[in-house]
């Protein structure tokens, strides 16, 4: 008898009852995954008392078997916070590259023409490798710094509160970003130091006199239209502060950088418009990966912005975050759960909607394109970043983005269990009126459980 017919026999040998079994025992199984994680959401979310008026949408999904083992209002849109975060991350792994271009460069044979394309990594002081600035250092030519006359982009985000503008997270987009966008102030014994510069005319307005009987407790103020700086009496002992500064668009951006280079007129440099860049070639800065990893991290809104920025310079030429959005929505996200409402990159705005299956969907994509590997090196752990006062006892088994904003909690990302089964997980909480704490405590004790028992 041939091998085929024997596996045929022994396949039909076999009663039907014995296949019934073994799928009834199947079928039992993942009915009790699904009950057991289902009464874990109701203790400990659910029917918690402080969220019991919430809206709370739950989606645990194993992408090993492609189905979810629970769903609650898993299809509902929800005010995601910085877990709108994760589309902008995916979309800056997939487009960016492996390395930041900090800007494009010309050289002929009187000028250099610099071509900014939204690099934040610029001057900022978290990157030393400043390679790109110190090569501008070296020219001896006149500069022309040449913008795209189609970049349209506001500086603050559709729907952002723009009553924090002193607030270092709502640092202003720029096509030109330099030192993060914001001042840092610092106190050195007696003296106060600003980088970059400002304690001086037009920015302040006779500092040390300002200072006078203010002793150590005050703190630094910007009018909110005008980089105007004044100091006033606080409650702290000043240490430092960091106040983003108004970027007026293109006028400020330029200015330090001018500033910076010790580049003090029109024939040493200079701003243009076009809209060709024939014949530019390309300034690396920084690894792509290691600038996402700080972004995630500690979710930085002026880095996720301008990774939208720049993937729209890829994508499109120039930067227009509305139409790299729909871009965006169009093809790489053209397959997600529900068509969701995506205002900006960071999730500073409360007009983005997204439902737990568009994250869980996008989570999918980012562990099928570009790996777990990559993945651990990006997003935090237990112990790291956003949570690094959550899932410490067994951290390593845990990668994921938090959100926060007022009455707003968020955490997706991917677990671990003990069987080491891979699950994607994404917890959307909105309207609640209790702590930010008491929320992510609850969700941290219902993503553990399903850890211990999965």
């Amino acid at each position: 008898m041939k091998k085929e017919e024997i596996r045929q026999y022994c396949l039909f040998s076999i009663p039907v009852s014995y296949f019934c079994f073994i799928i009834f025992v199947f079928v039992l199984a993942s009915c009790s995954v699904q009950k057991e994680i289902s009464r874990s959401a109701r203790e400990n979310i659910l029917e918690v008392k402080a969220l019991q008026t919430a809206h709370v949408g739950i989606s645990i999904f194993d992408p090993a078997s492609q189905k979810y083992l629970f769903n609650y209002q898993g299809d509902k849109y929800y005010v995601p916070a910085s877990n709108t975060k994760l589309p902008t991350c995916y979309a800056a792994m997939k487009h960016l590259g492996d390395s930041l271009v900090a800007y494009l460069i010309k050289d002929s044979s009187d000028i250099v023409m610099i071509h900014p394309t939204g690099d934040p990594t610029f001057l900022h002081p978290d990157f030393k490798n400043q390679q790109p600035f110190h090569r501008l250092q070296n020219i001896n030519k006149k500069l022309v710094v040449q913008f795209h006359s189609n970049d349209k982009f506001s500086e603050y985000g559709s729907g952002w509160s723009w009553d924090d503008y002193e607030e270092p997270y709502l640092a202003e987009r720029a096509a030109l970003p330099i030192y993060g966008n914001v001042i840092r102030f610092e106190k050195n014994k007696n003296s106060i130091t600003a980088s970059p510069p400002v304690l001086k005319q037009p920015f302040f307005n006779e500092p040390l006199i300002q200072l006078i009987g203010l002793g150590e407790k005050f703190k630094v103020t910007r009018n909110k239209d005008e980089n105007k700086f004044s100091f006033s009496k606080d409650n702290a002992i000043f240490k430092e502060q960091e106040i983003p500064f108004k970027t007026n668009g293109i006028i400020s951006g330029f200015s330090f950088f001018a500033d910076t280079l010790h580049r003090k007129t029109p024939d040493d440099i200079s701003l243009s418009f076009s809209n060709t860049f024939s014949g530019f070639q390309k300034v690396y800065s920084q690894p792509t990966d290691s600038f996402l990893k700080i972004m995630m991290h500690r979710s930085d809104n002026f880095f996720a912005e301008q990774s939208l920025l720049m993937v729209s310079n890829v994508l499109l030429g120039y930067m227009n975050d509305k139409k790299v959005i729909d871009t965006l929505l169009k093809s790489d996200f053209k397959d997600l759960p529900q068509s969701p409402r995506w205002a900006d990159g960071s999730g500073l705005s409360r007009y983005n909607l997204f439902t737990p299956q568009d994250f869980i969907a996008i989570l999918y994509k980012m562990k099928t394109e570009f790996g777990m590997k990559r993945i651990q090196e990006i997003l935090p752990t237990g112990g790291e970043g956003t949570i690094r006062n959550y899932y410490q006892s067994d951290s390593g088994y845990i990668f994921g983005k938090t959100g926060t904003l007022s009455g707003v909690v968020a955490f997706s990302g991917f677990l671990y269990t003990k069987k080491n089964r891979l699950l994607i997980f994404s917890t959307l909480v909105n309207n609640h009126n209790t702590s930010a704490t008491e929320v992510r405590r609850a969700v941290e004790k219902f993503i553990n459980e399903i850890r211990n028992r999965y």
